[in-house]
């Protein structure tokens, strides 16, 4: 398979209402992913995700009376590792602790919170050293599971941030997934040959339209055809496990994640999703690969970003440019030319 940008734009006509009902050109420009091929649609002239206006810090103080997360709770509310997968039952870096998920949602599931002190975190908060350490622990946790079960071999790193994403706590925090199968995205990116990732990549850098730039050896861009709003990826040579990352690149991802949750703060978002696709460590050439997306705002009447499109057509509806938020984001990135 090669790699190919394609894109296509699909134009119609109206009898516009604002234009006394002339005829007015509509177009829509359609993406497929230079790597796994699903597609995107960019529309022009529409905001489809408004910033935030909503008051979130007096909405999370009513969200911590009874919240699991926090101090003075955590330790009586939250489960516990087995001893056979880690001697302490939970794993704490820094102010980040981690625990197993009390919810299954993989075989081996985790939580890892920021700190019991932040029920509030707005993105423009984010730090290296909060997201860091939230990683390390999750790496951690990714590398005791494959010691205990040599079967659970494919790994992602995870986070539902804010209600709108899927987020049922309001309490800041990212999940760990360790399963004996693939996920349909991991399965998708295991296909990629070893030479597609390296050509993208060199395609991408070489091109500069949607390349931010390289932090500790990780390349960051904005998505060819996006999966959701505003979406970044960060892709890390040589390594397809989380639990491969060292202590370095773990530091240099959470730099870069850091960065890219304050540009979706300087945008005016609060929510996001995010995902580390790991694959098998025996997995030759694979490149491990982070996808970050913005989503809906919490405020009253919100609208969900998530239509037919995206949860039934599996494509995504947005209304930014790729490039134009790589260009953003370089700024952010002090990559900018």
């Amino acid at each position: 398979m090669s790699v190919q940008f394609r894109r296509e734009i699909l134009t119609s006509e109206i009898l516009h209402p604002a234009e006394d009902f002339r005829p007015v050109r509509c177009e829509v420009e359609v993406r497929w992913d230079p790597l796994t091929g699903h597609s995107s649609r960019i529309v022009k002239d529409v905001k489809l995700l408004p910033a935030s206006s909503f008051n979130l810090e007096a909405f999370a103080r009513k969200t911590q009376t009874n919240c699991f997360f926090c101090r003075g709770r955590l330790e009586q509310a939250t489960p516990r590792l087995p001893s056979a997968i880690h001697p302490d039952g939970r794993i704490q870096r820094g102010a980040a602790i981690l625990f197993p998920n009390i919810v299954t949602y993989s075989q081996y599931s985790s939580v890892s919170i920021y700190s019991p002190r932040l029920h509030f975190l707005p993105l423009e908060r984010m730090t290296p050293r909060l997201v860091a350490d939230n990683l390390h622990a999750q790496v951690e946790f990714v590398s005791a599971v494959m010691r205990y079960d040599n079967q659970a071999h494919w790994a992602s790193i995870n986070a539902n941030h804010m209600l709108p994403s899927g987020s049922s706590l309001f309490h800041p925090h990212t999940q760990g997934a360790v399963d004996r199968f693939p996920t349909t995205f991991q399965r998708l990116l295991s296909e990629v040959s070893p030479e597609q990732f390296e050509v993208y990549l060199e395609m991408e850098r070489q091109s500069g339209e949607r390349y931010i730039g390289r932090v500790a050896g990780i390349e960051w861009l904005a998505s060819f055809a996006p999966v959701g709003f505003h979406e970044l990826r960060a892709f890390i040579p040589g390594i397809s496990c989380p639990a491969q990352l060292s202590d370095e690149q773990v530091e240099g991802l959470g730099q870069g994640i850091a960065m890219a949750l304050n540009l979706y703060a300087d945008l005016g978002f609060q929510s996001f999703n995010a995902a580390l696709y790991g694959a098998p460590p025996t997995l030759s050439g694979y490149m491990l690969n982070l996808r970050l997306v913005a989503r809906s705002n919490l405020q009253p009447l919100y609208r969900s970003d998530a239509t037919y499109y995206e949860r039934l057509h599996w494509q995504a509806m947005v209304d930014t440019r790729p490039e134009d938020l790589a260009e953003r984001a370089r700024g952010r990135f002090g990559t900018g030319g």
